[in-house]
């Protein structure tokens, strides 16, 4: 059966990204202060493996806009360097040794790309929808290999990425399906290139393996709508808080409940969180960097 809004009127659809719906299961207070709360609470300090793979991301986006003649591994060590952020890092000193081993791991994954081989689209924007939800996202690359597409998504962090990541990944679930009705083409191959290792991760999907994804959004989405539907019409603070000042969480804790845990001091919002603060120490903003 349905479910009605106001007026007898069918629900409105949920839209929204991967990332707000992963959010959603990871924290529902971060949640909350990410998408709801205006203003949104003051994030904690910029993290630098956040500015080291946006530098490399934007990077290999650039190197495909290039003319063809153009796309040697050089000239994507060029770009890294030429849109280099800085935010986050320790020192200058700290900047500049990852910035040298971020170009270097471009060049050298550039040398095995094919320059003639042109994507279908390079940090390209899909979007779907069902009867219940209409989400988006942006795909770092979207090759064409044969009859088929293939999401391909770059990685950057510490760990190499497994089969299973690629399996269980739900944005790449989601953007394999919005990609193929996009485009009007089989999209079943997901893949996450670890750059700093050189290894691909893999996964083939079925028709029913991307079902299940996209139920699975479904079932998060309408959790989250629920909230965000409380939070208009029930939840209000007992205060505003002042510039600098904590949230007050009590009005809000029974539909949006911290989830505590080590990640907690990976969290933006840790500031505004006693139950994030008593979890976990908070991480210095460099922490995640491969060493030198």
């Amino acid at each position: 059966m349905e479910q009605l809004g106001f007026e007898g009127m069918p629900r409105r659809l949920y839209s929204c990204t991967p990332s707000r719906l992963n959010t959603w299961l990871d924290c529902p207070r971060r949640y909350r202060m990410t998408y709801l709360d205006r203003p949104m609470p003051a994030k904690g300090l910029p993290w630098a493996h956040n500015s080291l793979g946006a530098s490399v991301h934007n990077a290999l986006a650039a190197w495909w806009k290039l003319p063809e003649h153009e796309r040697t591994p050089e000239a994507a060590g060029a770009l890294l360097e030429r849109g280099w952020l800085t935010d986050g890092f320790r020192d200058q000193a700290q900047s500049a040794g990852q910035r040298a081993r971020a170009r270097e791991m471009v060049e050298r994954y550039a040398a095995g790309l094919d320059p003639s081989d042109e994507p279908v689209g390079v940090e390209r924007t899909v979007a779907t929808r069902t009867d219940r939800i209409a989400v988006s996202g942006r795909i770092d690359r979207l090759d064409e290999r044969g009859a088929e597409l293939v999401v391909v998504d770059y990685k950057t962090g510490r760990r190499a990425q497994t089969a299973d990541d690629a399996r269980g990944s739900l944005a790449l679930a989601l953007y394999a399906i919005a990609s193929s009705r996009v485009l009007r083409k089989p999209c079943h191959k997901v893949e996450l290139h670890h750059l700093p290792s050189g290894e691909v991760a893999v996964w083939e999907h079925t028709d029913e393996s991307l079902g299940r994804h996209l139920q699975r959004a479904e079932q998060i989405a309408a959790e989250a709508q629920d909230a965000d539907e409380a939070y208009r019409t029930r939840l209000k603070p007992t205060a505003k808080p002042r510039p600098g000042e904590a949230p007050d969480h009590a009005p809000f804790d029974a539909v949006f409940p911290p989830s505590t845990g080590s990640l907690c001091g990976w969290c933006d919002f840790q500031r505004h969180c006693p139950e994030g603060q008593a979890a976990a120490a908070r991480k210095e903003p460099w922490a995640a960097l491969p060493a030198e």
